[in-house]
């Protein structure tokens, strides 16, 4: 954790040149969704509102058997630039185990863009959005760019419990975000999130795209990530830049929070760099030891004294870690919360870790294996 602050902090925040005579790239932005008519215009609207030239961007949503509203809203806007694909026209009723990679797949088959920018349903972009992402790509020479995510702040209408785990949430999704940008920023491993992805469309099939991960139900994002890292590894970066953080929203119950965690915990038998397989199997067993000398103190006094030991110097080296990444965030009064949380964050990274390798969960109404 000392290693991954150091990284974070000496990420510059990317400073966008002025050029006026450079030719601006065509985008394509990608969204995959199902069921989402709560969230999905507000998405959209986000994207229409880019300081970006509106003739050099489109956006393609491909639908994926939602059975609400989601497709009215969809074509509720009468813009050029905004394409519905219907997954159920391009699968031939085949069960699938991945139908976000099949969504992107037959989404790209469409593309106009030389630059594919991915975001899910749920997700709201900043106005300058795709302006910096593409300055930054322009200006690097990148293949693959892993931008920041953040859940957005709970209401002030929501219950104590549920402001609790959505700040619970936000706190655990802003680590992890810090250790992305820290991992990547030094090559040492290949993180990021399909939320907020950017690659040229070419490399997709010089590394012949989700082949050979597309059984795997989730991975569109960190699984492809590493099949590009591998053969362009001085080309893959992280954009630290508040301007293209893009903010989607925490669970709203125990059940898919888990669901959403088992999820993203499977994909760990599929990791092909043994550093990460390493990093993650030294943060559950160090949470496993936790919660064995926490049983074990209601027997033995040196056991609880070892626990306190234990839970005090994960806590602070964590809070030592995270100031600066919630600073970027503008999330520092969470912290706040940081110390009630341990006892649940590693309750949950056991169960997470556990079901993500022996058992299956509920992913968009589907049940996966």
């Amino acid at each position: 954790m000392l290693y991954f602050r150091k990284s974070w902090v000496n990420i510059s925040s990317f400073v966008p040149s002025i050029n006026s005579n450079r030719e601006l790239p065509f985008v394509s932005i990608i969204i995959a969704a199902r069921n989402e008519e709560k969230s999905i215009g507000d998405c959209i609207q986000s994207i229409i509102d880019q300081s970006y030239p509106q003739q050099k961007f489109e956006i393609i949503v491909t639908d994926d058997h939602s059975t609400d509203e989601t497709v009215s809203v969809i074509q509720s806007f009468k813009k050029e630039n905004i394409r519905l694909i219907h997954l159920a026209d391009f699968i031939e009723n085949k069960t699938l185990n991945s139908y976000k990679k099949k969504s992107i797949e037959t989404a790209l088959r469409f593309a106009k863009g030389s630059l594919i920018v991915t975001t899910d349903a749920d997700c709201i972009a900043p106005g300058k959005w795709i302006e910096i992402l593409v300055n930054y790509y322009t200006e690097k020479n990148a293949l693959f760019i892993a931008l920041p995510v953040s859940f957005k702040n709970p209401s002030v209408a929501d219950s104590f419990f549920k402001k609790f785990f959505k700040i619970f949430q936000s706190l655990d999704f802003m680590t992890l975000q810090g250790i992305t940008g820290a991992a990547v920023h030094k090559k040492f491993l290949n993180m990021c999130n399909g939320a907020n992805l950017v690659y040229e469309k070419k490399v997709f099939y010089e590394v012949n795209g989700f082949e050979g991960i597309d059984a795997i139900a989730s991975g569109d994002d960190m699984l492809l990530m590493t099949k590009i890292q591998k053969k362009f590894p001085k080309r893959v970066f992280f954009l630290k830049s508040k301007d293209v953080i893009v903010e989607t929203k925490p669970t709203e119950n125990v059940k898919e929070f888990l669901n959403q965690r088992i999820r993203w915990a499977s994909k760990t038998n599929h990791y092909t760099d043994k550093k990460i397989i390493v990093v993650l199997m030294l943060v559950y067993f160090l949470n496993a030891w936790i919660f064995i000398l926490a049983v074990a103190s209601f027997f033995f006094a040196k056991a609880f004294y070892l626990f306190l030991i234990s839970i005090f110097v994960k806590t602070i080296v964590e809070l030592f870690f995270l100031f600066p990444v919630a600073k970027f965030f503008h999330n520092k009064k969470l912290l706040w919360w940081f110390i009630p949380s341990q006892p649940f964050h590693i309750l949950y990274t056991l169960i997470a870790g556990w079901l993500g390798a022996f058992g299956s969960y509920q992913w968009k109404g589907r049940k996966v294996k």
